[in-house]
């Protein structure tokens, strides 16, 4: 009731015809609306029409009203009616005088019925919206991104030919079809089928090498050969021309393949052959030499066994640029004999380069006697025109010119972790690591000792007992000086240590059931700065110690592959177990993923044949230490945790591990 007397008070109405005046109420109220009707029909247009203000005309009531005035009113005549429901005032009135609270209900109630209606609206058109806006946030959140064919074939396990009693194959990492993953380079030996007894001359037997896709395990490529291969090893950068790859195009890595009898360089991309060589009776790996011949490519130098009885060992050395030879072989006589060690190449603090060899001896050799003596050139190239006063006082008198660091050696290798691995590559990153290091030296008497390359004597010394492998090396404290992991196996016992590289005492050790296989050890590099130690070994030995059963049991023996952290000296995370024998095994890195693959050959017995399956298996470590067998030690009194870790615990830190190259 009050909006409608509002509305009357505020409109213009008309005046009564006998008391001559202006009556709003009764305007208002009345029934008449034609008046209204006829103001909004015959509304006036560009100041013309009936009654306009702006000429002379007839006298009218509504003449005193502007055309603004009018346009105020229709305003507040549409928004009256909305606001009151679209028919307050012009309805029938129930009591004669105008609208009454029944109609100011109803309009109250569908102007809340309409405002319902528009809030239901928004609501069903925002609640798709946010459950969608929702879905794709959380999509983009809790789904991983897919990283690769790397992240989904973390292993896999490939059949290779046939494998001979526990004679390992030579195998090399290398990414030879530029995926960024590092592929596997493996000799493979096939015995044809139509004749299961071997001839003197071997003439059933195939022989190749063949290039693993390091990510599926699929074959890349295969080279055929006459014989069998001893060494493989890849990193050469040289330009000799071929026809799978365009001149302009930076040239192909190369892989050298040795026999025992020549050297074959061919393309690490397709397989093909760049050149071949005689090399008579090879006896080492190709050691990668500084450029002797100026043509911006280092030479190699391999130790072979000549051809008459007289000298013991001879250095050769071939181009790396076409394999040609360089001069003469360079003989030597050595007063002991044993296992070949080395050669390996020093370069020590003021760059003169001498070369470590050996049969059951440790001896050192300037390169630049060799190439003098190889070549009879007095004029020698800039590489070659240094010489080190502390190395030439350990000279001998006599007319080998070799300086004698050990006797009675087996093992020699450099003190750098994550390279005990790669010490077939030929790349100049791994060279410059292994050439500026000290020395790990294993005797025949199981002593291991550490020599210090700056001036040729042994830091230290341990002895141990029935040491059958080459030590792996890794960091497990954090003095910055690489640790040694030991094995060995006595007695049906095998005792695995860590010697402390800096001090030669021993940091940890634990004693299994020996596995029957002879296996070395190996170390991943974490990206915190410490190594994750791998092994083989049987079952932890009980503390009865009493083994006798287990060895002499004729069932198959379960060989375990541990893998030990220096963050939890008293655990060991079981990363595979199996009854295949194991011959070799190689780490390869993904940098991307911040992972590493154990690659493993082994020996599957086949039913039926006296000769074994060669499989290659790549596992995935950060993939193993997900679903890994937790073996705990007990709690070593060294360790300085207080507290036995937790389940919990341990599964969140090893799955948190991440790796990288040394």
């Amino acid at each position: 009731m009050a909006a409608a007397l509002s509305r009357a008070l505020k409109l213009p109405g008309k005046k009564g015809s006998q008391l001559g005046e202006y009556d709003p109420l009764t305007q208002a109220d009345s029934d008449d609306d034609s008046e209204e009707d006829d103001l909004v029909l015959n509304y006036p247009r560009n100041g013309l029409g009936r009654g306009s203000c702006l000429g002379s005309g007839a006298t009218d009531t509504r003449c005193g009203r502007t055309r603004l005035q009018e346009e105020d009113y229709l305003e507040e005549e549409e928004e009256d009616e909305r606001r009151d429901g679209q028919g307050m005032g012009k309805g029938p009135r129930l009591d004669g005088t105008g609208g009454g609270a029944g109609s100011e209900q109803v309009g109250d109630e569908e102007g809340k019925k309409a405002k319902a209606r528009g809030a239901i609206r928004t609501t069903a058109f925002l609640l798709p919206l946010a459950c969608a806006t929702l879905t794709v946030l959380l999509c983009s959140f809790l789904v991983p991104c897919k990283q690769g064919e790397t992240q989904n074939l973390p292993q896999w396990e490939v059949q290779l030919g046939d494998t001979g009693g526990v004679t390992s194959p030579p195998l090399t990492l290398w990414d030879v079809d530029g995926d960024g993953m590092e592929d596997l380079l493996i000799a493979v030996i096939k015995i044809s089928n139509s004749s299961q007894q071997i001839s003197s001359q071997g003439n059933n037997k195939e022989y190749s090498v063949v290039a693993l896709r390091g990510v599926s395990g699929e074959t890349i490529w295969s080279h055929s050969l006459k014989e069998t291969a001893t060494s493989l090893q890849c990193g050469l950068q040289i330009a000799v021309p071929d026809d799978s790859t365009p001149q302009r195009e930076a040239p192909p890595p190369v892989c050298l393949l040795i026999t025992p009898s020549h050297l074959t360089a061919i393309n690490a991309s397709s397989g093909k052959t760049l050149w071949k060589v005689p090399a008579g009776k090879v006896e080492s790996q190709a050691l990668a030499v500084p450029d002797l011949q100026g043509d911006g490519v280092p030479d190699l130098l391999i130790a072979t066994l000549p051809a008459d009885k007289d000298p013991d060992l001879c250095l050769v050395l071939h181009s790396g640029m076409t394999g040609s030879l360089i001069g003469q072989p360079v003989n030597f006589t050595l007063s002991a004999q044993g296992k070949l060690i080395g050669p390996l190449l020093h370069e020590t603090a003021v760059g003169a380069y001498y070369i470590l060899f050996g049969l059951g001896t440790v001896e050192a050799v300037s390169l630049r006697d060799i190439y003098k003596n190889a070549t009879g050139r007095t004029a020698l190239p800039a590489s070659l025109s240094i010489k080190d006063p502390i190395w030439e006082k350990q000279r001998k008198t006599n007319k080998s010119n070799l300086i004698h660091l050990s006797s009675g050696s087996e093992y020699l290798l450099p003190l750098v972790a994550g390279v005990c691995n790669n010490l077939n590559n030929l790349d100049p990153q791994s060279n410059r690591n292994v050439s500026h290091s000290d020395w790990v030296l294993l005797s025949s008497n199981s002593t291991v000792s550490i020599i210090r390359q700056r001036d040729i004597h042994t830091d230290w010394a341990v002895n141990s007992s029935a040491i059958h492998s080459r030590p792996a090396v890794g960091h497990f404290n954090d003095d910055g000086v690489p640790d040694l992991l030991i094995q060995q196996s006595a007695n049906g016992v095998r005792k695995v240590q860590i010697i402390d590289g800096a001090k030669g005492v021993c940091l940890w050790e634990a004693e299994f059931v020996c596995p029957r296989l002879v296996l070395e050890g190996s170390s991943i590099l974490t990206t915190a700065g410490q190594s994750v130690f791998l092994f083989w070994a049987g079952d932890l030995l009980p503390p009865s110690r009493n083994v006798t059963k287990q060895v002499s049991t004729p069932e198959p023996v379960l060989r375990r592959l541990f893998l030990l952290h220096p963050a939890y000296p008293t655990i060991l995370q079981q990363l595979m177990s199996t009854t295949d024998t194991a011959l070799t095994a190689i780490v390869s890195y993904q940098e991307v993923q911040k992972d590493s693959s154990y690659v493993v050959v082994l020996s599957r017995p086949v039913s039926g044949l006296g000769l074994g399956a060669q499989v290659v298996k790549s596992l995935s470590v950060k993939a193993a230490l997900t679903s890994a067998l937790t073996v705990r030690l007990g709690q070593d009194s060294k360790s300085s945790a207080p507290l036995t870790p937790t389940d919990f615990q341990i599964n969140k830190f090893f799955r948190q591990l991440s790796f990288r190259q040394q």
